[in-house]
């Protein structure tokens, strides 16, 4: 009986940790989402720029593709950072 009861006691203190640990993360990837919006808001201002002087020969051109595909990148970081999170936040459910 007493060994069920420290099995009991290791496992909740092992879902605490792993909830601590969990949290920690969701707050660290909720900073990174942040983050890649600030980015990604400053790379479409940038690209919105761009294409307004669009009529300015090929170095603009050049630099609105790379904005856009900046743009792009950041996107999928961030979709892909919202995906982890959410994950997360199912684990952090289901205890």
């Amino acid at each position: 009986m007493e060994d069920s009861f420290k099995l009991l006691e290791e496992r909740i203190h092992k879902a605490a940790q792993r909830l601590k640990d969990l949290s920690a993360e969701t707050q660290a990837l909720r900073g990174e989402v942040g983050q890649a919006k600030a980015r990604a808001e400053k790379a479409e201002k940038a690209l919105a720029d761009v294409v307004a002087r669009q009529g300015r020969g090929d170095e603009e051109t050049q630099k609105a593709e790379a904005v856009a595909r900046e743009l792009a990148s950041l996107k999928r970081e961030r979709a892909e950072i919202r995906s982890r999170i959410e994950k997360l936040v199912g684990v952090l459910e289901s205890l």
